[in-house]
């Protein structure tokens, strides 16, 4: 869309239904929220059911909910253009960033500890130990964690791989089966690329993981693993960086759980991996 959100919400107000008006007053109720709000949490506040709110975003001519989330989030960045993180602004000195973006990191890693659930880190284990191959999947910023679980697992000689193309995606997913596993990033949950490939995937019989921050989002009702990796969200910071970087942590608890489970045969292919790689070092 190119208006901005909220004034589309405005101007197209009186075109909506009774149930769209409430979603749409909501909205410009509670605008910063919302942009930290999954779409079952939306729904769930405005009273209404998600197939409601997806007509809503459509009569705004929004193409996703995440993009819907974007636009708020552009939105009041402008009226605010000072603020860039949180308590920071163009006014804070290189000390005063450097000291709150790893306070709030700092947080974000310590939440993590509540959020987390071991038992499904265990089930993912266990999945990943038995299964004939891991299929990994993350578009845009999640391709980057994405492909740095298929790094570490591939160090542990098992057999991964990755993609972030929609094309290869699909066509990968439509080959897995229940001897296989799937291992889905997305940070919103609402990635349709990566839910399409989930969807080919499961209906195959191949089992689902999935790493994301929102634990009601469609890719989180889709898994049949979930490891959650945020328990808040930030305004400004862009990227949702401190999801990232616990997403990253939970690649090193699956990566060292399997390690410990695989034994001998992992610290064999770890270190068959350090010599290949050091004949690329000078």
């Amino acid at each position: 869309m190119s208006e901005n959100v909220l004034s589309a919400i405005r101007a197209r107000y009186n075109t909506l239904s009774l149930a769209q008006q409430r979603v749409a007053d909501y909205v410009l109720q509670n605008a910063g929220l919302v942009m930290t709000s999954s779409l079952a949490d939306l729904a769930d506040a405005c009273a209404v059911s998600e197939p409601t709110v997806i007509r809503f975003l459509r009569k705004l001519d929004c193409e996703s909910y995440q993009v819907f989330r974007v636009g708020i989030a552009r939105e009041l960045a402008l009226d605010k253009p000072e603020a860039i993180y949180e308590e920071l602004s163009s006014r804070d000195a290189p000390a005063d960033i450097v000291s709150t973006v790893l306070a709030s990191t700092a947080r974000a890693i310590e939440d993590a500890g509540e959020i987390i659930d071991p038992a499904s880190l265990s089930v993912l284990r266990d999945r990943a130990a038995e299964a004939r191959r891991i299929f990994i999947i993350g578009m845009g910023a999640s391709a980057a964690p994405a492909f740095d679980l298929r790094h570490k697992l591939l160090k542990l000689g098992m057999d991964a791989d990755f993609s972030h193309d929609p094309h290869m995606i699909n066509i990968m997913c439509g080959n897995l089966n229940e001897r296989d596993l799937l291992v889905a990033f997305s940070h919103s949950g609402e990635s349709r690329e990566t839910l399409d490939g989930v969807r080919i995937a499961k209906a195959n019989g191949c089992f689902a993981a999935a790493v994301t921050s929102y634990g009601r989002s469609s890719l989180a009702m889709l898994a049949d693993c979930l490891l959650l990796s945020s328990s808040r969200e930030t305004r400004y910071r862009s990227d949702a960086m401190t999801s990232r970087i616990i997403q990253m942590t939970i690649i090193d608890m699956i990566y060292l759980s399997l390690a410990l489970k695989i034994g001998d045969s992992a610290r064999r292919s770890i270190d068959r991996s350090r010599l290949a790689v050091a004949k690329n070092k000078t």
